[in-house]
C-alpha cells in the first residue's frame, strides 16, 4: 500500500473507533462510505476487519454479516470481531454459526475467539452439546487448562448452562485460579440463588492469597442480601471502607441494595446520601430499597428527586416507581408514570409492561391492565402473575382461571408458587370453591410445587368463606408446618362472618398466642360476639384489651381530590364540609329507605337502642368519604375510596343502593379487595 493510502487507512481506522466509542451508526456509515471512495477497487483486509468490528459493536447484525461476507480473504480477526459482537448483544446463533464457518475455512481460533464462543454457548439450552464441543476444541488447540482467560470463559459457560459438576471439575483442574475464576464461581452462585456458595468461594479466594476486586465485593454483598446475613454484611462493609472500595460506585450501589433487602432502608439511605457520584443504578437501588420496605411515599419522592436532578427514566427506575404506585394504590400517579414510559419509548420493555399490568391490577384499573397484557407478545412469569393477581384483587375468578389455563397451554412459562396463590385467592374471593380446592389438592402432582404457608392461608380462606369452617379447621390440623397468623386470621374472619363463635374463639386464642399485641384480632373476636348479641363477652374482650394496654387501630377512609387527601373517621365532625356532608347523607338516607334499604344494625356493634344503632352505622367513615366525593367529584369521574379496614356489611349494602340512586360508579379498596359499585350491584357479587 502506498504511503497516502496507508495514512488514509489509519485515519479511517480512527474514524471507525470513534464511531464505536460514541455509539453512533451514522458516523460509522459515513466512515464506511469514505473508505469505499478512497480505497478502491477493493478494501484491504485490515479495513474489512475494522468494518466487521464496527457493525458488530454497534449491534447492526445485518451490516456486520454483510461486511464479513464481502471480505474475500477473512481472517481470524474478522471472525472474532463478528463472534464477539454477536455474543455481547445476546445473538448466540449467529455467533456460533460464524464460529463453525471459520473452522470450515481452516482458520485457527485464538485466545480471543474462544472466550467469545463460550459466551455465545452460555445461552444454549442446558442439554446442548455445543459448549462441551468448544471445550474439546480449546483443549486440542492447547488453550485449556493453562490459559486463564479461556478457562474462565469455559467455567462461566458451564455454570450458566446448569452443568455445575463440570464447572466445579474444570475449576479444580485450573492450575492458575485468578480472581476472575473465583468471581465466576461467586457471581453465578448468586444468580442461581446459592448465596452460601458465594460466601464460601470468597473466603476460598482470600485463603489462596487472592485479592478481591470490585466484582468480588459486589458478589459478596449480593450473597449477604440473598441470605439476609445482616451482621456479616455489616462487618464486610467495614472491610470495604478499610480497603478503599467505598469510593467505587458499583460497590456503593451493592451496599444500598444489601441494606434494602435486609430491611434496613435507613442505613441504605445513609450510604446513598454519602455517595459523591451516583448513576442510574444508584437511584434505582435506593428507590427499590424503600419500595421493598413499605416506604412507598419515600420511594416516590426519591424517584421525583432523580428526575429533577436530570436522571433519565430507565426501565428499572420506572418499574420500581410503578411498584410504589401499586403499594400506594396511586392510580393517577401510575398513569403519569405510564405516560413517562411511553414518552421514553420503554413501555414495551417486558419489565415495564409487567409492572404496568401489576400497577393497574392492584389499583383497580383491571381494564387498563388487560389492554397492556394482551398487547404483550412475549409474556414472562411476572406478566402472567400480575394479570392473574389483578383478577384476584377484584374477585374475578372466572377470568383468573381462563388466564391461568392460557398460561399452561402456552407451554413457554411454568407457574410458580405465586401463580397458585393468586389463582386460589381469586377462587376464594369469587366463590369458585371447588376449583380452588382442587387446584390446591393437585398442585404438587401437576406442577411439582410444594404447598407453602401462603397456600394454606388461601385454602383456609377459600373453605371458610364458603361456610365450610369445620373443613378449613381440619386442613389446619393436618398442616405439616405451624399455622401462621394469616391462616388463623382467615378462619377467624370467616367465623365472624358466619356466626361460628366457638370455632372463632379457638382461632382467636391461637392468634393471641402468636401476636398478643395485635388489636385487630381482639376487636374481631369482640365484634363476633357483639353481632351474635353476646354483649357481655364482647365487653369482656374490650375490657381485657384496655387492661393490658392494647389500643384499637382506628378505622378510616380517604378520598383524593385535586391532589389533596381527605381522611375521614367514624362520627367525624372535623372536616370543613361537615354540614354539607351530613345534609347529603340525610337526603340519601330518605331516598334509600324509599327504595327499600333497611340499615343492618347488627354491625353497629354497640349495645344501643335500635334507633341509635341506625344513626351509628350511617356515620361510618366510608359513608362520610362517599358523601364528600358525591359533593366534590364531577359526575363523569368514578369515586375512589380507600379504607384501612374491611368494609362493613351495612356500608356495602348502602353503597349498592347509592350507586343506583345517584347513577355513579363507586370504587372502594378496603384492606382485603376492590369493590366496584354500579347500578345497585357490586362486582364482588356479595361474596367477600
Amino acid at each position: 500500500m502506498c504511503g497516502a493510502a496507508a495514512d488514509g487507512g489509519e485515519l479511517l481506522a480512527a474514524a471507525f473507533e470513534s464511531a464505536i466509542a460514541s455509539r453512533s451508526p451514522r458516523l460509522g456509515r459515513a466512515a464506511h462510505a469514505r473508505a469505499l471512495r478512497l480505497l478502491t477497487p477493493a478494501l484491504p483486509p485490515f479495513i474489512c476487519a475494522h468494518l466487521v468490528n464496527l457493525y458488530s459493536k454497534l449491534d447492526l447484525p445485518a451490516a456486520a454479516a454483510a461486511a464479513l461476507a464481502s471480505d474475500p480473504h477473512p481472517t481470524v480477526v474478522s471472525f472474532t470481531a463478528f463472534i464477539s459482537g454477536a455474543a455481547q448483544h445476546a445473538r448466540p446463533l449467529p455467533a456460533l454459526s460464524a464460529f463453525a464457518g471459520m473452522l470450515r475455512l481452516g482458520l485457527r481460533p485464538n485466545d480471543f475467539t474462544f472466550p467469545s464462543a463460550f459466551k455465545a454457548a452460555a445461552s444454549a439450552p442446558p442439554r446442548s452439546t455445543i459448549g462441551p464441543q468448544i471445550h474439546s476444541l480449546s483443549l486440542r488447540f492447547g488453550y485449556l487448562p493453562d490459559d486463564a482467560f479461556v478457562s474462565c470463559a469455559a467455567l462461566d459457560m458451564y455454570f450458566k448452562t446448569g452443568r455445575l459438576m463440570l464447572a466445579r471439575r474444570l475449576f479444580d483442574e485450573m492450575p492458575n485460579r485468578n480472581v476472575v475464576a473465583w468471581n465466576a464461581v461467586m457471581t453465578n452462585a448468586v444468580l442461581d440463588g446459592r448465596p452460601l456458595e458465594t460466601i464460601e468461594a470468597y473466603f476460598g479466594l482470600r485463603e489462596a492469597d487472592g485479592l478481591p476486586n470490585v466484582v468480588s465485593v459486589c458478589a459478596f454483598f449480593n450473597a449477604c442480601a440473598g441470605a439476609m446475613y445482616l451482621s456479616l454484611g455489616e462487618q464486610f462493609h467495614g472491610f470495604v471502607v478499610k480497603c478503599g472500595f467505598q469510593m467505587d460506585v458499583s460497590v456503593l450501589n451493592s451496599l444500598v441494595d444489601f441494606y434494602g433487602k435486609c430491611r434496613c432502608a435507613g442505613k441504605a439511605r445513609v450510604v446513598f446520601d454519602g455517595m459523591r457520584v451516583r448513576n442510574s443504578v444508584s437511584w434505582c437501588s435506593m428507590i427499590a430499597a424503600y419500595a421493598q420496605n413499605g416506604a412507598e411515599e419515600e420511594a416516590l419522592a426519591l424517584y421525583l428527586g432523580a428526575r429533577s436532578s436530570g436522571e433519565k427514566p430507565t426501565e428499572f427506575m420506572v418499574s420500581c416507581a410503578l411498584t410504589t404506585c401499586a403499594g400506594l394504590l396511586g392510580l393517577d400517579l401510575g398513569r403519569a408514570l405510564h405516560a413517562v414510559a411511553v414518552r421514553s419509548c420503554i413501555d414495551e420493555n417486558i419489565f415495564v409492561a409487567s409492572a404496568l399490568v401489576d400497577m393497574y391490577g392492584k389499583c383497580g384499573g383491571v381494564e387498563d391492565a388487560e389492554q397492556i397484557f394482551f398487547e404483550i407478545s412475549q409474556k414472562n412469569l411476572v406478566t402472567w402473575n400480575a394479570m392473574i393477581g389483578g383478577y384476584a384483587h377484584i374477585g374475578d375468578a372466572r377470568n383468573a382461571l381462563l388466564v391461568f389455563d392460557d398460561m399452561i397451554r402456552s407451554g413457554g412459562t411454568s407457574p410458580n408458587y405465586i401463580t397458585l396463590v393468586n389463582v386460589i385467592t381469586a377462587c376464594s374471593r369469587g366463590g369458585f370453591t371447588k376449583e380452588g380446592y382442587e387446584l390446591f389438592e393437585t398442585m404438587r402432582e401437576r406442577f411439582g410445587i410444594e404447598p407453602r404457608i401462603e397456600h394454606y392461608a388461601c385454602v383456609v380462606d377459600l373453605l371458610a368463606r364458603a361456610g365450610m369452617e369445620e373443613q378449613a379447621y381440619e386442613v389446619i390440623q393436618g398442616m405439616s408446618m405451624r399455622p401462621s397468623i394469616s391462616v388463623w386470621g382467615a378462619l377467624l374472619g370467616a367465623c365472624k362472618m358466619h356466626g361460628k363463635t366457638e370455632l372463632g374463639r379457638i382461632a382467636a386464642e391461637k392468634l393471641f398466642e402468636l401476636d398478643p399485641q395485635d388489636s385487630g384480632n381482639h376487636v374481631l373476636l369482640s365484634n363476633m360476639f357483639a353481632s351474635a348479641g353476646r354483649w357481655a363477652e364482647a365487653t369482656d374482650i374490650r375490657r381485657e384489651m384496655k387492661n393490658i394496654g392494647i389500643k384499637k387501630d382506628p378505622g378510616c377512609s380517604w378520598v383524593t381530590w385535586k391532589n389533596v387527601v381527605h381522611v375521614f373517621r367514624a362520627r367525624d365532625t372535623k372536616h370543613e364540609m361537615h354540614d354539607e356532608i351530613q345534609a347529603l347523607l340525610s337526603k340519601l338516607r330518605k331516598q334509600m329507605q324509599a327504595a327499600g334499604y333497611m340499615p343492618d344494625t347488627q354491625y353497629a356493634l354497640y349495645d344501643l337502642e335500635e334507633e341509635e344503632k341506625e344513626s351509628e352505622v350511617f356515620q361510618h367513615s366510608e359513608k362520610l368519604a362517599l358523601a364528600f366525593g358525591l359533593i366534590c367529584i364531577p359526575p363523569c369521574v368514578p369515586i375512589r375510596i380507600m379504607k384501612n379496614l374491611r368494609i362493613c356489611v351495612d356500608c356495602h349494602r348502602a353503597f349498592k343502593f347509592i350507586s343506583g340512586i345517584v347513577g355513579r360508579d363507586i370504587i372502594v379498596r378496603d384492606n382485603n379487595r376492590f369493590h366496584h359499585f354500579k347500578q345497585f350491584e357490586c362486582s364482588c357479587g356479595d361474596y367477600w
